[in-house]
């Protein structure tokens, strides 16, 4: 643990002498989903492979880029492209960014995400704001020594996604006549998708929706004490008793064709967001 905190330290002070301001938001965007912060005004901009320790994503639909700047007036920092465990990142690695974002002083993660639907109520190119998530990856990034400056041994888990941050996405997708769906997200390892057995079991546990991510990422911001809001981008519907093969290709270009819908959804959130990362239209 020391050593990794080391690195993220060491990749810490390399960006904080290119990002001047402290952001309010950090963003990761998922498979498929670049655009879901296409509305940054950008100030910095850099490969993750030039940063100190960073891993680099190998998925097509993650650039790999950070970028820093502004929406809607407030301090961000986007990272186009999350690790997956499938890849054979170990869980320290795929929250790797969240350890950064935290140590830069982000008080709010939006996280995103491309999903296959669980729910016979969704359709394709649905936008799922997610209210809780099934942990099935069979890993914990917490598991391990515990980083006391980072978070306690314990975190509890009853409220990962910020009820007011999903009311502000609620709202804004009325204003925008932006559908929003609200959903249980399950979080597997990867990368075999699921068998027409598996969906059933995830049917019948509630899950709403289903992919290879979020899941570590969540819980490291919970540790991180984070306000957190989740998306994920209905790509195709589960239907185990209709069987239809899912191809990468699919799934980007439904990812693809979202992203600027959520792009609009995190516009008008940040706005509601002061620099501190809270609900403006709250006292705490």
């Amino acid at each position: 643990m020391a050593e990794h905190r080391k690195q993220i330290l060491e990749a810490v002070s390399f960006l904080r002498d290119r990002i001047k301001t402290t952001p309010a938001v950090g963003i990761l965007t998922g498979t498929g989903l670049q655009n879901a912060a296409s509305s940054i005004l950008p100030e910095f901009s850099i490969g993750y492979g030039d940063i100190p320790h960073f891993p680099v994503s190998t998925v097509e639909g993650h650039p790999g880029i950070l970028t820093s700047g502004k929406i809607s007036g407030r301090p961000v920092i986007v990272m186009k492209g999350r690790f997956h465990l499938y890849e054979g990142f170990s869980p320290t690695e795929v929250v790797f960014p969240v350890r950064v974002l935290q140590e830069l002083g982000v008080k709010t993660l939006v996280i995103s995400n491309a999903a296959g639907g669980l729910n016979h109520e969704f359709s394709p190119g649905d936008i799922m704001v997610i209210s809780d998530h099934i942990n099935l990856t069979g890993v914990n990034p917490l598991a391990g020594p515990n980083e006391n400056d980072w978070g306690i041994r314990f975190p509890d888990m009853t409220r990962v996604y910020d009820k007011k941050l999903s009311t502000l996405a609620e709202k804004a997708g009325e204003q925008e006549k932006i559908p929003i769906k609200k959903g249980v997200y399950v979080g597997l390892r990867g990368p075999s998708l699921e068998t027409p057995a598996e969906t059933r079991f995830l049917r019948i546990i509630k899950a709403d929706a289903v992919g290879f991510s979020t899941v570590c990422e969540a819980i490291a911001g919970v540790h991180a004490g984070m306000k957190i809001i989740g998306f994920s981008i209905i790509t195709n519907i589960n239907d185990p008793e209709n069987p239809v093969p899912v191809t990468l290709e699919e799934v980007l270009e439904i990812a693809e064709k979202s992203a600027l819908k959520v792009d609009t959804i995190i516009q008008r959130i940040v706005e509601d967001i002061d620099a501190t990362g809270q609900d403006r239209h709250t006292d705490r």
